[in-house]
């Protein structure tokens, strides 16, 4: 397995990457459909497709000549991250790439395209693959978002849900410290390589040797902390994440002083534009932050217990009061086709995303109506999908 875990991260990291300043460099989507091409289409291992000739490269894969000497200079380090990978392994830390069925397929329904090439994991695989949430907000949190936080994270472990942890402090930090306290498990996301987190390894050994915590990174194991990467790790907490509750969103400054808009905000809006569910703590009139603003752009407010409290004003609240939704109200029809172009879902899904107070029956009867929706049975389970819409056994 190092063999194949050194070409893993080979394709994860030493591919040029797409910036504004390298048009020509890899997006991650790139990276991605050439893995469902050698993967999921011809049936081949990594380090098969790495051992074929440029002009197969070419000519069945239809790589460019700037893409074929990326590919070439990349595979020049195989030997150094074999030997890496063999460093990892001796570390007790494992190499799952995206193909792999211990791969978390909640990070794949998630990101889709977006999802990262590899994951570096220490810890119990089995975590990934429980129900999870994240709560998340601000470094400098206040006193009730750290209790918000206490009591979300409570009630997670009771359901014996995971806890994703972004490892910052605040609200981060407090989430994981009070999943341990509760006997839950959680996942730490760090904004760093594997290899850089000897002291974290050494405070939560107990709970990584019982299988209560699992620490994962997606960057190099050797990369060290960057603002950009705690970013990029933010993307990843989503991601991993069924529900997503926020304690707090506060601005922050840059190294200028001026005001901006910290790194919950950023994960909210992006969730909120890809139709995810998440849950925004209604703060008091005193209080001053964001959470009122995200609650306003379509979150659903929750009290500091995480029970819904109301909902926001949007288009989809005025549907309970429309008879006939296929002939009066285009925007049904439309939002219903918006949130199903990322898979499949089932009336309960649709209803929370649409945030709507109809029963399920109701809705399903509805949804029947168009003509551009199918239903699956999946283990006796209905969902709703478009008509002839497919995607790569990869993401199933």
């Amino acid at each position: 397995m190092n063999k194949e875990s050194a070409y893993w991260m080979v394709l994860a990291h030493e591919l040029p990457t797409w910036s504004f300043s390298n048009k020509d460099g890899w997006k991650n989507e790139d990276k991605m459909n050439l893995i469902i091409q050698f993967y999921h289409d011809k049936k081949m291992s990594i380090e098969d497709f790495f051992g074929l000739p440029e002009d197969c490269w070419k000519n069945d894969f239809l790589i460019n000549e700037k893409q074929i000497t990326d590919l070439r200079n990349a595979k020049s380090s195989i030997a150094n991250y074999a030997f890496l990978s063999e460093n990892l392994q001796h570390n007790g830390i494992e190499v799952i790439p995206v193909t792999s069925s211990e791969y978390s397929k909640t990070l794949k329904e998630n990101l889709k395209k977006s999802a990262p090439v590899i994951a570096y994991i220490k810890g119990s695989r089995q975590i990934m693959s429980n129900k999870s949430i994240a709560i998340v907000g601000s470094r400098n949190a206040s006193d009730i978002a750290l209790t918000f936080t206490d009591n979300i994270a409570k009630q997670a472990s009771k359901e014996q849900k995971v806890v994703v942890s972004g490892f910052a402090k605040g609200v981060d930090k407090q989430a994981l410290d009070s999943a341990i306290a509760y006997k839950g498990q959680s996942i730490i996301v760090l904004p760093q390589g594997i290899m850089t987190f000897e002291s974290g390894f050494k405070s939560y050994y107990k709970q990584i040797i019982e299988g209560d915590v699992l620490v994962l990174s997606i960057f190099h194991p050797k990369a060290g902390w960057g603002k950009d990467l705690a970013m990029a790790r933010n993307h990843i907490i989503y991601g991993l994440s069924k529900e997503i509750y926020v304690a707090e969103s506060k601005p922050s400054k840059n190294r200028q002083g001026q005001e901006t808009k910290g790194g919950t905000w950023a994960g909210v809006i992006d969730g909120l534009k890809k139709g995810r569910t998440i849950y925004v703590r209604q703060p008091n009139v005193t209080e001053k932050n964001d959470n009122p603003v995200l609650i306003q752009k379509g979150a659903l407010p929750v009290d500091i217990e995480g029970n819904i409290i109301g909902r926001s004003e949007t288009i989809a609240e005025t549907l309970t009061e429309i008879p006939n939704t296929q002939n009066n109200d285009k925007s049904f029809s439309d939002k219903v086709k918006e949130i199903l172009l990322h898979g499949q879902l089932s009336a309960n899904d649709i209803l929370k995303r649409l945030k709507l107070d109809w029963k399920s029956d109701k809705l399903t009867r509805e949804l029947k109506k168009l003509d551009f929706i199918e239903t699956r049975k999946e283990k006796n389970k209905i969902y709703f999908a478009l008509k002839n819409a497919k995607q790569s056994s990869l993401f199933d």
